[in-house]
């Protein structure tokens, strides 16, 4: 791995200094920083300046309609655990501190950085907590179709599945080390808060036994920060109805059940035209809320949230600083003209805005 890129970890400080005011003249810590790139050809975050890249980080994420909260990310430090069984470890833990019995905290752990001779560990699953897709011998997946290959991973690596598969089997945490061994782990059931999906008024909906977890704790998105690179950093904040309701289990390539509930309601889905779709998701939007409201855990509504995010955008427009967005992202999946951010532009997203959440490695 090439050294950090001092220019970047210059960059970084000189933001830092501008907003968070530290103690330390910013020529000393910056003298400090160059001297461990020569030395090392990396250097070490201070927690303040690690608690500051996260949160701006979060900040700068274009896809995120939660951002109005990113000053309040909770930020565990855990750059010393590396191995597999330690970062599953933190990983059970970092679910646990952030569910709270429902009343979700934002939550970051960062994990050892990528540095020269010595990178970081990885988390290979999506989330902290996805179900598993078991593919059938008929072609067929039971469980979340978009988790097919990483279950068909996980059983390749030993992971001992449930007999039989369900709809709803959470998924073990495939973590691999600095030395690229990788290890499956269970994630503990009571690590693991869920809601059972029912819906105020229908009460056949409880026959689709459906349910979901309550923590979104994206695992594989590397954090960058002044050009240190933190390929292990899962981070949460909570659900939004529409993600659960209208995409989890609306979308055709994940739990399709548009067409089982439009039965149950006993609509006509011979046409698109009867609007028999979007009759379905609005009711199962609503199942989604009215459980995670009936559960007491913590979930935004796509009206609420937008007005929120746009607040966000006023705030970072009064300080001076670029609020990019991602329109498709930002605009909620039903009933988007509805809302306050579908009726405007945005600054286009900046691939090299930094600190960020990059993509997931290939």
């Amino acid at each position: 791995m090439p050294d950090v890129d001092v220019a970047e970890a210059e960059d970084f400080l000189r933001t830092y200094y501008a907003e968070a005011a530290p103690s330390i003249p910013f020529q000393e810590r910056l003298r400090e920083v160059r001297s461990e790139i020569d030395a090392t050809g990396g250097y070490a975050h201070t927690q303040a300046e690690l608690t500051f890249g996260t949160r701006i980080a979060w900040r700068n994420a274009a896809r995120c309609i939660g951002r109005l909260y990113w000053n309040s990310l909770s930020v565990r430090d855990r750059r010393h655990v590396s191995a597999p069984a330690g970062v599953a470890a933190e990983c059970v833990e970092h679910l646990r501190s952030a569910t709270r019995g429902g009343a979700i905290r934002s939550t970051i752990t960062v994990f050892a950085p990528d540095l020269p001779g010595a990178p970081g560990p990885r988390i290979h699953n999506e989330q902290l907590v996805r179900y598993a897709g078991h593919r059938l011998p008929d072609g067929t997946v039971r469980g979340d179709p978009r988790s097919a290959d990483i279950t068909a991973r996980a059983v390749a690596l030993g992971w001992d599945r449930p007999r039989p598969p369900g709809r709803f089997d959470v998924l073990p945490l495939i973590v691999s080390g600095p030395d690229g061994a990788t290890e499956v782990h269970d994630v503990p059931r009571d690590a693991v808060l869920e809601v059972p999906i029912r819906h105020p008024e229908y009460d056949w909906f409880a026959e689709l036994r459906l349910r979901w977890h309550a923590v979104p704790a994206i695992s594989n998105m590397p954090l960058v920060i002044g050009g240190i690179r933190y390929p292990a950093a899962p981070f949460n904040g909570w659900y939004l109805n529409t993600e659960i309701g209208a995409r989890n289990f609306a979308d055709t390539d994940r739990y399709d059940l548009l067409p089982a509930v439009a039965t149950r309601l006993g609509l006509d889905t011979g046409s698109v035209r009867t609007m028999w779709k979007d009759r379905a998701l609005v009711e199962l939007v609503r199942a989604v809320q009215w459980s995670f409201d009936k559960a007491g855990v913590t979930m935004a509504d796509h009206h609420t949230e937008s007005r929120r995010f746009l607040q966000h955008v006023a705030k970072e427009e009064k300080a001076g600083r670029s609020c990019p967005a991602d329109w498709s992202w930002i605009v909620p999946p039903m009933s988007g003209g509805l809302t306050q951010v579908f009726h405007r532009y945005y600054d286009e997203p900046d691939p090299d805005l930094r600190p960020a959440f990059l993509p997931p490695d290939p």
